[in-house]
This record gives C-alpha cells, structure tokens and sequence, in this order.
C-alpha cells in the first residue's frame, strides 16, 4: 500500500500537523518541529508532545509514515570548524526532538563542501572532486557522531539526494553510498529520493524504460534496502539542470508518467511518499490524482 502526504504546515505548535494533515486526505506527512531558519528554538513543551501524540493517533497516520525534515541552516559538511560544530549540535537537537515526538525518521540534505573553483582553472575537475570527496567524509563523521550522542534513540537518518545546485552533495547516487559504506550503525541510516532533484541531477524518470534504469541504478549503487521515503515534485527545471526549482504534478518537466510508474512501484510500498509542490491548495486534489494512478 503507498502512503501519500505532503509537507504540512506546523504553525502555531508542531501538534497542528498531523490536523494539517488529515484537513488534505493525507495517509502520510512532512513538517518541520522548529522553525526551519533558525539555529535555536525552545524545548519542546509536555503539553505539546502529547498534545501531538494524540493529534496523531487521531489522524490515523502511523509514525513510521511521518517525515521531518531538518532545518535548512545546517551544514553536516562545512569546511569551517566552528560552524560544523554548531551545525552538528543542531541536528542532534532535531533527532532529540522527533524521538520526544515518538517519531522514526529524520529527513535532511546531506551538506555543502562551499569550496569555490573557478571554472576557467586547469584543475578544475580535480579540486571539485577533491572537495567533494572531503565533505563526503565529514558528513559521515557527522552522522556517527550524531548516533553516537542518541544511541538510546531508534530515529533514523534519512539522507535526501540533492539537485547539486551550487556546492551541494548528494546529487549522484555515488554519493549517498559514500556516506552509508563509512556510516557505523547502518541500522540508523536511510535514504529519501526526491523525483525533482533526481531529474534535475540527471536521472531520467519520464518514459518506462528510463525509469526503470534510474531505478535499477539507484538499487545497484545504493541498494533499495536504504529507501525510506520519498519527496514527489514535478521539476521546472530541465533534465540535468542542477536546479531545485519544484512544480506542481504533471505541470513540469517530468510529467505524469513517471508518478504512474512510482505509484505501482511495489519497491514503495510503505514508505512517505511526500509532496513538496509549489501549490499547497491543491495538495488534496494531487494526493487523490496520485491514488487514482494506482492499477488493479
């Protein structure tokens, strides 16, 4: 059975969302449990937590198929020690927070190398790799460092692939399995594939054939053991674009087929299938056109 949802708005108290997300027909949902551009919110307040526990009874919604996302400010792979401190901090304040919320997963992005190369230089391709390579390192330590400090927690952390807009990591599958093979506890690691920043990172998704061969990538590099969830967007973008710009289903570059495929794709089956579409007044009407995909 899919789960869908959307990302959910959390205004006014985090217990909201699972309200936000019955009000849209959601069987799944997304939010963030601070505000996602700041560093420091205050704790979690009892009456919060239960009141959200009990929102979420209500809603139907399981746990499992719940998917927070960290906050954007955070850079699990800064170069700079200092600001990787602080960022590794926060994200281990995030995984507190959804395990308080008796929640599973933690979405996020992987990280930034911010290291800058001018194209025009000989060595261009050599210092971009280089960097990435460095980053990739110090995103994994970041993670054991972050399971370490909730050893008692079973939160896992969900590794999102990214467009690869600017410096950022994880636009090639390479790379989510860089992370996952120097991850310690690999119980505690997973990975969310976003369908806009696939496409746009240069994974076709469009025709039956190209699907299948993204996916087939995905399994050989990854492995679809690591699959915990999914972000589905329509790209505005084009294919290869390295641009993380959404659109609403079947309104962008990728089109409708590929949802098709994803829908009566048994390797989703109860996982988050989360939509972060630029539109939330249609959130219901995609969610109900994502259902009436599925073939008997």
């Amino acid at each position: 059975m899919k789960f869908v949802g959307a990302h959910v708005s959390a205004s006014g108290g985090v217990d909201n969302a699972p309200l936000n997300a019955i009000k849209i027909g959601a069987k799944a949902f997304a939010l963030f449990t601070k505000n996602q551009r700041q560093w420091v919110a205050k704790p979690l307040e009892e009456k919060i937590i239960e009141s959200f526990k009990a929102n979420l009874k209500k809603s139907g919604i399981l746990p499992k198929h719940v998917l927070p996302h960290d906050s954007y400010l955070i850079n699990l792979g800064h170069p700079e020690a200092e600001k990787l401190e602080r960022s590794r901090r926060a994200f281990i304040d995030e995984l507190e927070r959804c395990e308080q919320l008796g929640l599973e997963l933690l979405n996020f992005h992987p990280g930034s190398h911010l290291v800058k190369v001018g194209k025009r230089d000989p060595d261009y391709a050599e210092k971009i790799m280089e960097a990435e390579l460095n980053s990739l390192d110090v995103i994994a330590e970041s993670l054991n460092i972050a399971i370490e400090a909730t050893k008692d927690s079973k939160v896992k952390l969900v590794i999102e692939n990214t467009a690869g807009q600017g410096t950022n990591l994880g636009y090639r599958f390479e790379h989510l399995a860089h992370i996952i093979e120097r991850v310690e506890d690999k119980s505690r690691v997973g990975v969310c594939l976003d369908t806009c920043h696939t496409f746009t990172a240069g994974y076709d998704l469009r025709t039956r054939e190209a699907y299948e061969k993204t996916m087939e990538e995905f399994d050989c590099i990854v492995g679809f053991k690591y699959l915990s969830g999914m972000h589905l967007n329509d790209s505005k973008p084009k294919l290869g674009s390295r641009v993380d710009r959404h659109h609403s289903l079947g309104q962008g570059e990728i089109g409708w087929e590929a949802f098709r495929f994803i829908m009566n794709d048994e390797r989703m089956e109860d996982i988050p299938l989360i939509l972060e579409t630029i539109d939330e007044t249609i959130w219901d009407r995609e969610i109900e056109e994502l259902y009436n995909l599925v073939e008997n």
